[in-house]
């Protein structure tokens, strides 16, 4: 299966959610928040990173709860942030 190319926006997306989930993650340590969502600290590394803009839904889902975060709330920081770049790039 060959992966298509994700858009530039899609990347950005990505890095937004990685910088969100890392701002939530605060002085919490890596290790702690992945073995808490059920997930490996190299996955967080890279969502956090970036290096992984397309994480599944249950990854996601699963980080949101072990920082305490709705997903509701995750997807409005999200959709905030993006308006601030859209202002900040006009």
């Amino acid at each position: 299966m060959v992966r298509t190319p994700l858009t530039p926006e899609e990347r950005e997306r990505g890095e937004r959610l990685g910088r969100l989930l890392r701002e939530a993650r605060g002085d919490r340590s890596m290790p702690e928040v992945a073995a808490r969502a059920g997930v490996s600290a190299e996955t967080l590394r890279k969502i956090e990173t970036g290096r992984a803009p397309t994480p599944a839904f249950f990854t996601v889902a699963a980080l949101a709860s072990a920082l305490g975060l709705s997903m509701d709330e995750l997807i409005g920081r999200c959709a905030r942030e993006a308006g601030a770049g859209t202002e900040a790039a006009a």
